[in-house]
């Protein structure tokens, strides 16, 4: 698997709205501005059979992903201060959640941080067949989706095989 194919299969794996991939893959072809190279569409010095370049793009591949995510309402973004409340808050507005019509009261009656909260977040999630997945990002920050349970797995390896951080939580 290229890992051109592995983003979008990341992409997917994670959501099934159709503005997540395209956002990944204009940032891994390196024209989020909207502007390419030169007039055929791309600098084709810099890019290798799959067409993504060389430099990979990865970086911005991983904060588009996020983007994207958050813009269409899969992503509940957190902080490490942010409390259960927050949480729970988040994740009634998520779609995948609002499908299903869980109540996420219970989540925002747990004493305690993000991660404490987020364990009680996937036990009420488990049911359904569905986890919680962190995005890592940076250190302050919760990128949270809610992910078929049995794309986990998948969802963690393709991630670490692209050099970004995905993890269920707690």
């Amino acid at each position: 698997m290229t890992d051109y194919t592995a983003w979008e299969r990341l992409c997917t794996l994670i959501d099934d709205d159709p503005e997540i991939w395209p956002s990944v893959q204009q940032a891994l072809q390196g024209e989020t501005d909207g502007e390419s190279d030169d007039e055929d569409g791309g600098d084709q010095e810099d890019t290798d059979e799959s067409g993504v370049d060389e430099d990979d793009g990865a970086d911005e591949a991983w904060g588009a992903l996020i983007d994207a995510l958050d813009d269409c309402g899969a992503l509940a973004y957190l902080h490490a201060d942010d409390t259960a409340m927050e949480l729970a808050d988040a994740l009634a507005g998520v779609p995948r959640v609002v499908r299903l019509g869980l109540d996420t009261d219970e989540v925002g009656d747990i004493d305690g941080d993000v991660p404490t909260a987020s364990a009680a977040a996937d036990a009420l999630l488990a049911p359904s067949g569905l986890a919680l997945v962190f995005l890592e990002e940076d250190s302050d920050a919760y990128p949270l989706v809610v992910v078929p349970r049995e794309s986990v797995t998948e969802i963690v390896d393709t991630a670490g095989a692209l050099g970004f951080v995905a993890r269920q939580l707690p």
